[in-house]
Parts: C-alpha cells; sequence; structure tokens
C-alpha cells in the first residue's frame, strides 16, 4: 500500500511546472585562463600542460605538438580512444585540422583543480534534451589528467563509447 504523504507529494511534484524543476545552468568562469595557475610551482606546471593541452592541441587542432603535453605512453580511459601519444595524436589528427592557435582559452571553464599529480577541468557541457530533441541544457563534462614529468601521463573523463 503506498503512503498518502509520497502520493500527495507525487502529486505535487506531477502538477509544478517544468520550468520549476529546471537546473541552474551550468556557466564558465568570466577569465578561464585565470582558473590554470597556482602559487605552488609545480601545480602551476602542471595546470600550464594541461591548458595547453585544452588550448593547443584540443582546442586548436594541434597535434603536431603533443609530445610537448603527452608522454609517449599517454593512458587514455576514454572508451572511444586507444592509449599511446602516437595512437590519440592519429585518431584525433584524422577529424581536426589545425587552426591558428588563439592567444586566450577559447572554451568556457567552469573549474581546474590541481592536487599532488592530478589536474581536473570542468567545462560546461550543452545536451540534447533526450525528451524533447529541440531543447536542450547544460551539465558539466569533467577531464582529469596524471601528471609526470610536467607531461599529461594519463586521462579519465566521462565519455561514454562513440557510435
Amino acid at each position: 500500500m503506498k503512503s498518502p504523504v509520497l502520493t500527495a507529494l507525487a502529486l505535487v511534484v506531477a502538477s509544478l511546472p517544468l520550468a520549476a524543476l529546471a537546473q541552474e545552468p551550468v556557466v564558465g568562469a568570466p577569465n578561464p585562463d585565470a582558473l590554470f595557475h597556482s602559487p605552488n610551482p609545480r601545480l602551476n606546471a602542471n595546470m600550464q600542460a594541461v591548458y595547453h593541452i585544452e588550448k593547443d592541441l584540443l582546442g586548436a587542432g594541434h597535434w603536431d605538438e603533443a609530445d610537448k603535453y603527452l608522454t609517449a605512453r599517454y593512458l587514455q580511459h576514454n572508451p572511444s580512444f586507444p592509449s599511446g601519444r602516437d595512437t590519440v595524436v592519429n585518431a584525433f589528427s584524422k577529424f581536426m585540422k589545425p587552426r591558428p592557435i588563439p592567444a586566450k582559452l577559447q572554451i568556457p571553464v567552469v573549474a581546474v583543480v590541481a592536487q599532488g599529480d592530478m589536474v581536473i577541468v570542468a567545462t560546461p557541457r550543452v545536451v540534447k534534451d533526450a525528451n524533447d530533441p529541440s531543447k536542450t541544457y547544460t551539465t558539466t563534462w569533467f577531464d582529469m589528467w596524471r601528471m609526470k614529468d610536467g607531461k599529461a601521463d594519463e586521462h579519465w573523463d566521462c565519455a561514454t563509447k562513440m557510435r
């Protein structure tokens, strides 16, 4: 037997306008470049390497410079890309053509967290609403790198397999 309180609560929630259930939009910081700095020299160096991965490699497609920022073994936990710097470079180079590297990062960033040998970058992600493809909503994407000797040696994100 259902609880009368739970039944009443379900009726109240079902009668609310959808706008009342909408989450706050995920937005980037006004100056994402400022997030990639730390007073700690080691953390700052790691954050700067990740900054260039985001701006130069992922943003501008300059995979020819990947050896500056990724170790040769580069372990990849994204299920759509195999491990190894050369393999990742080859995969991304197939669908990203190099563009001029901008002076500043061109993507919105919510936060950058660095601790020990790890750097995490949170970015807004716009997603189509599965219930109504004409609508979108925002959520947060996370990338995390383990750094070794100033380069990314391992990468995680929340990606699922690409079709």
